[in-house]
């Protein structure tokens, strides 16, 4: 293995960029990346008053394997003096709310709020948890989030939190959205315990193993919920970035969209707009469908499955209002789409993360996500959608959710389109199916990246030290 190209500067070509660095048999590495900057949806803005804001992921998670892996990569790039740890005994980690029927209902985050009836439930939730025990297993080999839930834990459930939760999560719908590709734990829970409980509480089947590094351990002995960085996520890709430049493996490539990839003698023909590039082996980080305009017309089964992989466009407005102006606190607020279909939730950014705020004079900063799976429907067309209108709606919202009357004193607001991957129904088979295909043709092609095996900033970065390990062998 001599030059590997990778398709895509995002986070996730990034660290699959990272991972074939550490490699002594790769000898050289080359990004492509389209647009002008490196890092994809991670993305923050520092302000010259020291203020920051993400226009993307925010908080990330140091549980599990994949977590322990993100922390090992911060530890290796010399990030840990600029971590932010948010442990789960802070308010940002216990208090999380719902908006339903108009008003702001926190959600039990103890044993004690499992066992009353807290509004908007009917009935204590440790009830349906009981007897969950009991519910039958599913036949099928794959099932929607909702009718999974519906089915385990009863449709009120399925219908306010879970709803909620797979519009914080993936801005999508949980009546298409996979529970076995979305949220794996649950369905092999149930799969190998016959129950959500009992996997929860025996384990649910095998994880890769991830020794913790030093900060994977002080995570874990300090209990932490999730973490961010001091110039926000986005110094993650900046890192990597640097590390890159100076491993003298590598060359990175912006404003360099791949037109077409053809197969050759000795692997592929990678062409631009400027030139052709020739490389032993494909990464590609590439959204699914970006890459199925690249394939050559052999690669046409391929290219079909590639294309029913689909994505959802999320607005994020960011917001900062002058004084303390939140009238609960806690990590923010979701909405189910019977509340209001356009309207996904609000992060309570300086409660987790009080660090961003501009540091002379009090300040809180709000995230508003809008859109995802229902923003065509609410909002138009993504190319007709004015910034002012998004402005206006996220403003109205902050008002008639958190009594809050003042205007922001700054706002930034960011159209992402396309930005998260919807794991359908069937979602397992398609990329089986793809890679299969891909073995069988003997095409030196690895899919990586958020449209196959998580849309977490921690699953992503996994998967491109998956696809390394699977190319060269052993461990990264």
């Amino acid at each position: 293995m001599k030059s590997v190209a990778v398709l895509g500067g995002g986070i996730g070509g990034l660290a699959a960029s990272y991972y074939l660095c550490k490699n002594p048999q790769v000898t050289k590495v080359i990004v492509l990346e389209s647009s002008s900057r490196f890092g994809g949806w991670l993305w923050s803005t520092r302000r010259s008053d020291g203020a920051v804001f993400e226009h993307g992921p925010r908080g990330i998670r140091p549980a599990g394997a994949v977590g322990r892996n993100t922390l090992n990569m911060v530890d290796d790039l010399g990030l840990g003096e600029e971590i932010l740890p948010v442990s789960y005994s802070h308010v940002a980690s216990k208090n999380r709310f719902l908006y339903v029927n108009r008003q702001l209902h926190r959600m039990p985050s103890d044993i004690s709020g499992l066992l009353r009836t807290v509004p908007p439930f009917s009935r204590p939730l440790l009830f349906s948890v009981a007897t969950e025990i009991l519910v039958k297993k599913g036949k099928e080999d794959d099932e929607s989030i909702h009718s999974f839930v519906s089915r385990r834990l009863g449709k009120e459930l399925a219908d306010i939190a879970v709803d909620s939760m797979c519009r914080g999560v993936f801005a999508g719908d949980c009546r298409k959205l996979s529970v076995r590709s979305c949220f794996p734990l649950f369905f092999n829970a149930e799969q190998r315990r016959g129950s959500l409980t009992l996997g929860f509480l025996l384990g649910s089947g095998p994880t890769p193993v991830i020794s913790p590094g030093p900060l994977a351990q002080r995570s874990m002995k300090e209990s932490w919920a999730q973490w961010s960085l001091k110039r926000g996520v986005e110094s993650l890709p900046e890192s990597i970035t640097e590390y890159l430049q100076q491993s003298g493996k590598v060359e990175l490539h912006k404003e360099a969209a791949v037109k077409q990839i053809h197969p050759s003698a000795s692997g592929w023909k990678v062409h631009l707009e400027d030139g052709v590039i020739s490389a032993d082996h494909i990464i590609s980080a590439l959204p699914a469908t970006a890459l199925s305009s690249v394939l050559p017309p052999s690669c046409q089964p391929l290219i079909q499955q590639l294309q029913d992989i689909s994505a959802v466009t999320v607005a994020v407005v960011n917001l900062e209002y002058d004084g303390s102006i939140l009238p609960v606190t806690g990590f923010g607020h979701l909405v189910p789409s019977s509340e209001d279909k356009g309207l996904l939730g609000v992060v309570y950014d300086s409660v987790p993360f009080p660090q961003h705020n501009r540091p002379n004079g009090q300040t809180t900063r709000l995230t508003v996500m809008m859109g995802g799976a229902w923003f065509q429907e609410v909002f138009g067309a993504p190319e007709s959608v004015t910034t002012e209108g998004l402005l206006a709606r996220a403003c109205e919202a902050v008002c008639s959710h958190l009594g809050v009357t003042a205007a922001p004193c700054w706002s930034q607001v960011a159209l992402h389109q396309d930005c998260i991957p919807q794991y359908y129904q069937g979602h397992f088979r398609r990329v089986e199916s793809m890679r299969s295909f891909i073995k069988k043709k003997n095409l030196s092609l690895s899919l990586s990246g958020c449209s196959f095996d998580g849309v977490s900033v921690n699953d992503v970065i996994f998967s491109g030290r998956t696809a390394v390990e699977e190319l060269l062998g052993g461990g990264v």
